[in-house]
């Protein structure tokens, strides 16, 4: 009897153990994180705001995951649309938690970049490449909080990205996350805070075409 007691014993153990396990990793899930991973995937474009202001550019912005189960990275290239077989900007972002707790988007370069022209239509295309293989762009992750349900929004921090883009001495991003979309509006600034280039009156505003 004191046998069949002790396996009893054990079994209800190891029930309440796993029980408890898996309620931690319910309770470990970052569903803040995870939605704005998600609310980043897809195709953009800006045609909309290029066709009712035409001091801004038609401009088409991919973002899609590569690196399944490595943690949350994107894909990203950006290109006049009518060129989008010549991107101006090839990054991957980093989607995660920094050291205090707050949500980041860090941003990497690619070494080779013309050669992942492209593949945000075969992301698989990726696994060739290895994160270690990145350059981080220290002090240009762009720093986000939950605004309201499903809207994020954030920006740099101050003068911490540098640039040398025409005759930039610093840039400074302030982006909106939304379910429909993203702004974005990214500029560069010289030594004196004289703004050198990026939109002067307002972020672009990328409609989402596409999952």
């Amino acid at each position: 009897m004191k046998t069949i007691f002790t396996s009893l014993t054990l079994v209800l153990i190891i029930l309440l153990s796993c029980r408890q396990t898996t309620t931690q990793r319910t309770e470990d899930k970052d569903t803040e994180l995870e939605t704005l991973y998600a609310l980043m995937q897809g195709s953009f474009n800006s045609e909309k705001q290029s066709l009712a202001d035409s001091t801004y550019y038609n401009i088409s912005l991919h973002m899609y995951p590569i690196w399944d189960g490595q943690g949350n990275w994107l894909y990203v290239e950006q290109a006049i649309n009518a060129m989008q077989d010549k991107p101006y900007r090839q990054r991957i972002y980093e989607v995660k938690r920094t050291e205090d707790g707050q949500l980041a988007s860090y941003v990497y370069t690619i070494p080779n970049d013309s050669v992942w022209i492209g593949k945000w239509k075969t992301p698989k295309a990726f696994d060739s490449l290895s994160p270690h293989q990145l350059e981080i762009r220290k002090g240009c992750e762009v720093l986000l909080s939950k605004t309201s349900d499903s809207v994020f929004a954030g920006k740099t921090q101050d003068a911490t990205c540098e640039s040398s883009l025409r005759g930039a001495s610093y840039a400074m991003s302030k982006v909106e996350i939304t379910p429909d979309g993203i702004t974005s509006w990214d500029q560069g600034f010289d030594s004196e805070g004289k703004q050198v280039w990026g939109a002067t009156e307002g972020g672009y505003i990328f409609d989402k075409i596409e999952n």
